[in-house]
């Protein structure tokens, strides 16, 4: 797949062939699922915890006699239909983490890279650097290369910390390394911006 290479200020400076292995490999819609569903699931902490009745402080003696009080019989004030009692059934602490072979989540990086591909989602930048931080600047370029409707992800073939720090202030645009590309960030933004450094690390990895 060929694809026409552009400086940052939107100008044709050559083209650039995209391996068909990664960018345009067969989709496998429920194999970019499995790997989505296992990188949300291995984000959460599982630190969720309510205490249950013999936890909460309190009721260790029976708050009125068996009978003759009239009332309905209880043993403890921190029974779970009391108020204040302990919870029935509550979360617990536990790990949610899913296993995934590394040939299966490489494979669904090349589906989600096939569909942009395929969408014509994906510029490539000739080169992108800035000399200090601004955020305007940036803009202007994402303006000249027909970027700045709807969101967009920078993949950075290493660290810019002028580059990272404009795209910090804006909402719909994130930075990213080529080496910390992941299933959701392909798949939650709309365009992907991709220096030519980049592609080739892209190629090393997934070719």
């Amino acid at each position: 797949m060929e694809v026409t290479i552009r400086n940052m200020a939107g100008e044709e400076t050559g083209q650039i062939q995209l391996e068909d292995t990664v960018f345009a490999a067969p989709i496998n819609r429920g194999l970019m699922h499995q790997a989505l569903v296992r990188q949300l699931a291995n984000a959460r902490m599982g630190t969720h915890k309510t205490k249950s009745r013999s936890e909460v402080r309190g009721g260790g003696r029976k708050p009125w006699r068996q009978k003759g009080t009239g009332r309905a019989r209880h043993g403890s004030i921190r029974s779970p239909i009391w108020v204040g009692g302990g919870t029935a059934f509550g979360p617990t602490p536990r790990k949610y983490t899913k296993k995934m072979p590394k040939k299966m989540r490489r494979a669904a990086l090349r589906s989600a890279l096939s569909v942009k591909a395929g969408a014509d989602q994906i510029v490539v930048l000739d080169a992108l650097a800035m000399d200090a931080p601004k955020t305007k600047v940036f803009v202007q370029a994402l303006a000249d290369l027909g970027l700045d409707s709807g969101s967009v992800l920078v993949v950075l073939p290493e660290r810019d910390v002028a580059v990272e720090k404009s795209i910090s202030n804006l909402p719909q645009a994130k930075s990213l390394l080529s080496s910390n590309l992941n299933i959701q960030d392909l798949l939650s933004y709309d365009r992907l911006l991709l220096p030519q450094a980049s592609v080739e690390n892209i190629h090393d990895w997934l070719a």
